[in-house]
């Protein structure tokens, strides 16, 4: 029996899954790190503090599986996208890694416009520059930390960092340098253009490969720290969202998915590159070689509501403890108790300053029309529904675009609520289908560790065999229309606020 691994470095935690053949999931093990929020709307984590989880996590599933290690055929990795290790020649960290939803750079993003020209850094890169991609990371390390600028010679992202410590080789894959807005995303390689206008060294980038590549083979120092077997060979693997897509089948034209984790991302494959003009969505190269896939992302969507359990729902969380259950499952309960609409009540979900569609590092969270009469559950209602509003924005932009689905895939934590699904189902005015058994990234960065050894043929026939979906869920007319002028005002209080948080800001 053959065995591959996945393994999805996250923003809470990573988690390390081994598979068989089949796609059934052996064992897994998730192992969490801190998050470091120096100064407000920051975001920082130590990449050693990521190799020390990801090496314990595969210890554990090697230990617990009773796979040998000389039968894994392959190790695919996954990870958050964007952020940026800097490292010394020796490939030592500088400093923490400057996080996905880090919102620091809106000077250096206004410099990278200004340096290469906005359409034509869209023309290129397919997207805007962005507070949370890696371009404008860099920028802001060389102009507040010009001696650890001056000692960097390599630059990774979060998850090339683990195939470093795995393989000893500085390498990345199309679908997560898409997000640092360095790549030539139409030409699937490092753009010669962008880093000559921004002064970057083309030498400290990682080699590039496509998804399904062998990029290196595990060395003798990282499987003696890891339980694996020296010389499994690891792929180029995904970034969280393109890993997600394989591993629940969005893998051909036509189908789509929406996750809410911490964030919330809408994904739709396209074989031919579809731009949105104006930047408000992204377009990346995908993890299936020759295709493109179009994404969004709102920075705070699952976290909006773990924001709310954490500040407001102690109560919920102690009694969930007590009885071993999910405090999500009881907070979902109240909700429910709550109209369309929360009673008049409008969210925001704007608590790390939002990336789709509005590209606005200085957004806020907001309540709206909170009144004395309102309760804990119309707050709760109304997070949910302010979530699924700011996806639904995303999902318009997708339209105007001409990037279609028949369906849509929910999956993350947040696709465990039925209420959620439901809502979604209603807002989006399409059906809504889980899968039958959800693994996500990691079970993707298998399957691409598979196609890449040869155990599977190709990605789209892999995935048709081993994904099913199930709970499809189809829209009410009659919700979605009372839901509609709600949709229609949230969008309405952003567009009468956006200056005001700009003076907030500078306050």
């Amino acid at each position: 029996m053959r065995y591959l691994i996945g393994i999805d470095l996250g923003t809470s935690g990573v988690k390390a899954a081994i598979f068989d053949e089949k796609g059934f999931c052996v064992s897994s093990s998730t192992v969490e790190y801190p998050l470091y929020q120096p100064q407000n709307g920051w975001a920082e984590q130590k990449p050693d503090e990521w190799w020390e989880a990801v090496a314990s996590a595969l210890r554990g599933i090697m230990g617990k599986s009773g796979a040998q290690p000389q039968d894994v055929a392959g190790i695919g990795l996954s990870g958050q996208m964007h952020g940026l290790v800097m490292l010394d020649e020796a490939g030592r960290p500088l400093r923490d890694s400057i996080l996905w939803c880090d919102g620091r750079t809106a000077r250096e993003c206004a410099e990278i416009t200004e340096a290469i020209g906005a359409k034509r850094l869209i023309e290129i890169t397919a997207n805007p520059a962005l507070a949370g991609f890696t371009a404008g990371k860099i920028l802001w390390v060389r102009r507040h930390e010009p001696d650890v600028y001056s000692a960097c010679r390599h630059i990774l992202l979060p998850k090339d960092y683990i195939r470093y410590k795995l393989c000893g080789v500085f390498a990345t894959e199309v679908s997560d340098a898409s997000g640092m807005n360095l790549l030539d995303v139409p030409k699937r390689d490092w753009s010669d253009e962008v880093l000559e206008k921004l002064g970057i060294d083309a030498e400290w980038l990682p080699k590039m490969h496509e998804s399904c590549e062998i990029t290196g083979y595990v060395t003798p120092e990282a499987a003696a720290l890891t339980g694996l077997a020296p010389g499994i060979p690891v792929v180029g693997g995904a970034g969280d969202n393109a890993a997600a897509a394989v591993g629940t089948g969005v893998v051909e034209s036509g189908k789509a998915f929406t996750t809410i984790g911490t964030s919330g991302v809408i994904f739709a494959h396209a074989d031919e590159v579809a731009i949105d003009p104006a930047g408000r969505v992204h377009t990346f190269c995908s993890a299936v070689p020759g295709a493109w896939t179009v994404m969004s992302c709102t920075l705070a969507a699952g976290g909006s509501l773990k924001w709310l359990r954490d500040n407001f729902y102690g109560a919920e969380m102690k009694a969930a403890a007590e009885m071993d259950a999910d405090p999500y499952t009881l907070m979902t309960k109240q909700a429910e108790l709550s109209p369309i609409g929360s009673n008049r009540l409008i969210f925001l979900p704007y608590l790390m300053g939002e990336r789709s569609p509005i590209l606005d590092p200085d957004a806020r969270g907001v309540f709206f029309g909170l009144s004395g009469m309102h309760m804990r559950r119309d707050m709760l209602r109304a997070v949910m529904e302010g979530v699924v509003y700011s996806l639904r924005e995303c999902l318009d932009v997708f339209k105007e675009m001409g990037v279609g689905f028949r369906e849509m895939l929910a999956t993350g934590g947040g696709s465990r609520s039925v209420f959620w699904r439901r809502m979604m189902a209603d807002v989006y005015n399409c059906p809504v289908v889980t899968l039958k058994n959800e693994e996500g990234p990691a079970l993707g960065a298998a399957i691409l560790a598979g196609v890449g050894t040869g155990v599977y043929e190709s990605l789209p026939k892999a995935c048709a065999a081993l994904i099913e979906t199930e709970g499809r869920l189809e829209p009410d007319p009659v919700s979605g229309a009372a839901y509609e002028p709600y949709y229609v005002l949230y969008k309405d209080v952003y567009s009468s606020l956006r200056e005001q948080f700009k003076k907030l800001s500078r306050l």
